[in-house]
Order: C-alpha cells, then structure tokens, then sequence
C-alpha cells in the first residue's frame, strides 16, 4: 500500500513512510538514527528527557457535538475547543513535511466483536516499535483490508506556544473522540501513547455494553479468571505474572458478555529495582524485541542496572504478551472468580489482606484508594503521596466514575464475584519507618484468595474500616495480618487510621448524593 492509499490524516508531504515494519528493522532504523541504543539483553534502550512520566495537565479532550454531553468534564478532562485542535493538528501537519513517518496499523481490543482498528503515526523508530509490541498485531490478511477507526500521530520535537496556543505548556496530548483522531507533541515518554489509546476505548467501550477496566488479569489451570485492579506501583504486573497460572493481560482489559480480554498485545511493566530471582518472566520478557525506557546502563558492559533511579523511579519495560511464557496469546478468557483491589498504603494502615462485601468492593473500587510512587507523573517528588483515583483509572476515564462502577457492580453481581482488598504497601508504620510487604508474601496472599480459602475463613472486623480481616492466612505469618498489631504503638495507629478514614470520607464527598447505599460502606470515625 502507497503513502497515497494510506489515510495519514493530513500528513501527506512526509518523506518516506514505513509502515508495520518488522521488529528487526525498526531496532536497526532506531539505532542507525542514534535514537537509543542496545544492551546486553537485547533490548532496546530510550531516554525520554525531561519528561519521564505522564503530563496529565496538559492532556484535552476536544469539545465536539457527539461526545460533550457524555463527557465528565473538569480538571482530568480538560475541554479544549475544535479551533485549537485543529490548529495544533495543522502544526503536526507542517512539522511532518518532509520527514520520517512510521505507520503501525493494529488493534486495541483482543475480542473481535469488541476490537478498536486503529493507526499510530510517529517520527521515531523506537515510538513505532512500542506501539507494535504494546497494541494486538494484526494478520497479513487483515492488514491489507485495515481501516483504522482511530488515528494518534505522535511528534515528541514538534512543541506548541504554550499559552499562545491555549495551553500549558508547550507539550500536548488532545483527543477528539468525533474525529477519532488523536495528536501527541512535544512528549517522548511512551506511556502517553498507551494511555491515549486507553482513554479511547474507555469512552468507546461502555457505548458497546463493555466494561473496560485499569486491571491485570490471569487465569488458573480450571479456567478460574483473576483481576487486579490498581495503580500504578501497586503490584498489577508482578502479582498477575504468576508461572502456575496463564496471563491474560497486565494493565487494560475489558470485560463483555462472553467474559474478559485484553485491549493490549503486550506489557509495560515498571522495572525499577527488578530481581531476576524474584521476578523471573519480567527479567526473562525483557529481550530483543522489547523496549526499555530511562535505565542507567552500563557503558562498559552494556549491562542495566535496574536498582538505579538516578534518572526517575519511573522506569519501564515495553514488550509482547508472548514473551511471558505462560501467556494466553488469544488475549481472552472467561468471566472472573476473583476481583482484587490492589493499595500500596503509604500510611500503613490498611491490613495485607480483607474480605469486602459487594458494597464495600463498589465503595473501594469508586474510591480508587492507594500511593502514587514517585515518577510516575510529571513533577512528583520523592515522596509517596496518598491519593484517591476513581476505578482505579481516574486519569484515563472520560465517563463519569458511576457509569464504570454500575457496569462492573452488575457483573459482579451477576457472576458471584468473591472481592478482596490487598495492600501490597507497608506495615509496622508508615513509609519511612515501617517495611514495604514482601511480595512473597502478596504472592501467598492471592493464592489463597483465589483457591477460594479466605472466602469463610475465620476473620475479625475492623472498627473503622469494617471489612473482615481473615486470622490466618496460608503461608503468610500471622503477625503480618495484623496491621494494628504490627506498630511498635497502637495509639499511633489508632490516630492514623482515623486520618485516613477522614481522608476516605472526604474523597467521596464527591459521590455521597448519588451513592448514599455505598457510602454507608466506608469507614467508621
């Protein structure tokens, strides 16, 4: 197919286009035109600059007549007005005259009845390369008849004028979900190209009757599905990447009549402070093939060094889904048995493990409760911050939380969903002077929620949260299970947890009219 056939949006004086190259080529163009270099592993090795994490600030939402009136419009989705769009989108067209334009046309979505055909548009080799193991790749047969129902154009060196051109900065992500068009400028982290297209079938799914969810998911040798909500840094990647059981997916699914699958065809993994002994199927994924994002690497011997973070602690693994070895490559499975709500609790407060009722998981998933770790957004500092993201996915839901929250209560209720909360954050104090939980421990953990052990398990209440914390725990030491017990004070625990139980309440202030049945699920001060 010519540059001429294919609908580049606009961008038709570009230079050469390349379109679905293979993983070969794009490494060799990549470090031919000193974009990155290789390591030792084979992987590939990119810098992303100033900008080592997501820019929400700068990320609109374009105004348009079929998609304003459903849009949940405030500080996550910024409107921006069609005249601006179209201006920036003229800017991408100017800038790509003359230049390289990589093509990869592809799916989101591994279940074709609910697939997402799209295009994504880069001038950098190593952009295109992430886009190809991050999205489902499609057949021969179906790219020769790919019409592409979304088009993100991504151009990391073509800046906007800031306030002149309406925004904050000279950096911007702007979707237009009417046009189905998508424009990236002035940002080269990765992880912005995966969330455009997240915050896509976000808004897509729902119109088809399709819960999508900020969620890992696996399954066990009987065909028992597990999901893993969470943000990132809470354990979605390492808990779900589990070698007795297939993974589904790590981070993006959605859940329709015929049960779950994947939106991606691939992981993107945090890798800061990763062991080959303690996370083998991520160290071993990560090959020839795979992108590796603001590591320190040896210049010597090629060699990563995953323990530094002198560049960000937001560092990141791009590779396929099928260099997990038990991966389920079709990218679908059943309806789940299991559902986990995943915290990191900078606070240490919350206990490793609690049983929740049907209410309690709804006011827990609506909360959206855990710590953002450093580096993950765009000008975070060192210091965990608790925060309350709503589904677990706030910054990627263009809907209003409660249209998410009905679809997966339905399902719940529906499939006979057993929901548990785990904190994979600290015990015995906060962060800082208690221990983050051993994700041996996590790992014990979910194999007791999902063999089902936990479900009648003899269990206390909690005073404040009211949930049921279950006594015993399989592997898991019973002191660990009591959080309270754990601190060297109760009475230090007792007023954090009374903190944080304001925290909970006053986060849901937001849905409390709407939702006065599972507000009444949430703690007691």
């Amino acid at each position: 197919m010519t540059k001429t056939q294919l609908d580049l949006k606009g961008l038709v004086k570009t230079g050469p286009v390349y379109r679905n190259l293979a993983v070969a080529q794009l490494v060799e163009m990549s470090l031919r035109r000193g974009e990155s270099t290789l390591a030792s592993s084979g992987a590939l090795i990119a810098h992303t600059g100033m900008r080592t994490g997501r820019s929400p600030a700068d990320k609109f939402i374009v105004r348009e007549p079929s998609s304003e009136a459903r849009i949940a419009w405030g500080p996550v989705n910024q409107p921006m007005e069609p005249g601006r769009f179209q201006a920036l989108h003229h800017r991408l067209i100017d800038y790509f005259k003359g230049r390289d334009a990589f093509v990869f046309d592809g799916f989101a979505g591994a279940d074709p009845a609910h697939r997402l055909p799209l295009r994504v548009i880069t001038e950098k080799a190593w952009h295109s390369l992430f886009a190809r193991q991050l999205f489902r790749r499609p057949l021969a047969e179906e790219l020769t008849a790919h019409q592409p129902q979304f088009t993100l154009i991504v151009a990391p060196k073509c800046l906007a004028k800031g306030t002149s051109d309406g925004l904050r900065s000279d950096a911007f992500l702007a979707l237009n979900f009417g046009a189905g068009l998508g424009l990236i400028g002035g940002m080269r982290y990765a992880g912005e190209i995966k969330k455009a297209i997240f915050t896509a079938m976000n808004y897509l799914m729902p119109l088809q009757g399709v819960f999508p969810m900020h969620c890992s998911a696996n399954v066990g040798p009987g065909g028992d599905v597990a999901l893993f909500f969470g943000l990132s840094g809470t354990g979605k990647t390492s808990l779900s990447a589990d070698p007795e059981r297939q993974l589904i997916g790590d981070d993006e699914h959605g859940w329709g009549d015929q049960g779950v699958f994947n939106f991606e065809g691939g992981c993107y993994a945090k890798c800061i402070r990763l062991n080959r002994d303690r996370e083998p199927q991520i160290w071993n994924a990560i090959r020839f093939g795979s992108v590796v994002e603001n590591v320190v690497v040896s210049p010597a011997t090629r060699e990563v060094d995953y323990c530094d973070d002198s560049i960000t602690e937001n560092t990141r693994a791009a590779y396929p889904v099928d260099f997990i070895a038990n991966a389920v490559n079709t990218g679908m499975a059943g309806h789940p048995r299991s559902i986990v709500f995943l915290t990191a609790d900078a606070f240490g407060v919350l206990p490793p493990v609690a049983r929740l009722t049907e209410t309690q998981a709804m006011y827990h998933f609506i909360s959206g409760y855990t710590a953002r770790l450093a580096g993950t957004e765009a000008g975070m500092g060192r210091e965990p911050e608790a925060t309350f993201s709503a589904c677990f996915g706030a910054p990627f839901l263009p809907l209003p939380p409660r249209i998410y929250a009905d679809l997966l209560a339905a399902k719940i209720r529906r499939h006979h969903c057993r929901c548990y909360l785990v904190n994979t954050g600290w015990v015995g104090g906060p962060y800082g002077v208690g221990e983050r939980i051993r994700l041996q421990f996590s790992r014990a953990i979910i194999r007791e929620i999902q063999s089902g052990n936990l479900d009648d398990a003899p269990a206390l209440r909690d005073p404040i949260f009211g949930f049921d914390v279950p006594r015993l725990c399989g592997d898991v030491p019973a002191s660990l299970l009591d959080q309270r017990g754990s601190w060297k004070k109760t009475g230090s625990y007792d007023a954090q947890a009374r903190d944080l139980a304001r925290r909970f309440h006053k986060n849901f202030e937001t849905y409390a009219t709407d939702a006065p049945d599972i507000a009444a699920a949430g703690p007691r001060i």
